[in-house]
């Protein structure tokens, strides 16, 4: 039996209730405040919060004219957010007629359109996170050396394994076990709802410099133990475990 607070999935989409209150911020204004969100997967990867009509400031939200289509969730109309000084235009969209009647009364915001998403009182990033998804940070013993074209520039006793569900193992590395000299700061920042902001280092690989590992300097709390680590993208190196020579995984990455 499904519990009360779960809907299950209709077609490709997927909805579940989030347990979380929820804001939204555009131009240092609320435009959304629930304790009702629903998670929704448009895709398989990670849910989008959609956010009930009552718990959003009408006043805020202008049709555009525009509408958007999807084969699984119908037609949508579009509004343009507008605060004052600021708008987003076509940054709201709601499915008055959509085939999954849970989500007609419901707001889905372009979440890259906003200032700042919350979940409780912390900020998130990127989505929203997967309730579904577990990050585990392990210290192991296993003997980890990365080569990068034929060079050893990592070499670790000690590394932290990263078990993200979904996701190939990450390998954490103390920098004092990383050839530092040949690696340099690259202008590459990405964000993770789970772990925080990274810093990217690169390397010169066939004379030109390409990205091959990172680091959270100050990761989210719940992943301090990688805090000012190394992981190199296993996709764009050769990482041997305990002498072993892994396989290159197969990500977006590669």
């Amino acid at each position: 039996m499904d519990r009360p607070d779960m809907i299950t999935s209709r077609g490709t989409v997927r909805l579940e209730r989030s347990a979380k209150r929820v804001r939204v911020q555009l131009g240092g204004h609320v435009i959304a405040d629930t304790t009702r969100a629903m998670l929704v997967w448009e895709k398989p990867y990670y849910p989008t919060y959609y956010i009930p009509l009552d718990d959003i400031d009408p006043t805020l939200l202008s049709p555009s004219g525009e509408t958007r289509h999807s084969p699984s969730r119908g037609d949508a109309n579009l509004f343009t957010v507008k605060v004052p000084g600021r708008e987003a235009a076509d940054a709201a969209a709601r499915y008055e007629d959509s085939p999954i009647t849970e989500l007609r009364d419901l707001v889905r915001f372009d979440w890259d359109a906003m200032d700042a998403w919350y979940e409780e009182d912390e900020p998130v990033y990127i989505h929203p996170r997967d309730p579904h998804t577990r990050v585990d940070i392990l210290a192991s013993s296993r003997y980890v050396r990365v080569e990068l074209a034929g060079v050893t520039v990592a070499d670790s006793p000690r590394p932290r394994l990263l078990f993200e569900t979904g996701l190939p193992t990450r390998y954490y590395l103390p920098r004092t076990d990383v050839r530092m000299d040949l690696l340099e700061h690259s202008q590459t920042v990405t964000r993770c709802p789970y772990k925080g902001q990274t810093e990217h280092f690169a390397a010169r690989i066939d004379s030109q410099l390409q990205d091959v590992a990172w680091s959270y300097p100050i990761p989210l709390p719940e992943s301090q133990k990688i805090a000012g680590l190394i992981a190199f993208y296993d996709e764009r190196v050769d990482t041997f475990v305990d002498g072993a020579l892994q396989d290159r995984p197969k990500t977006p990455f590669s």
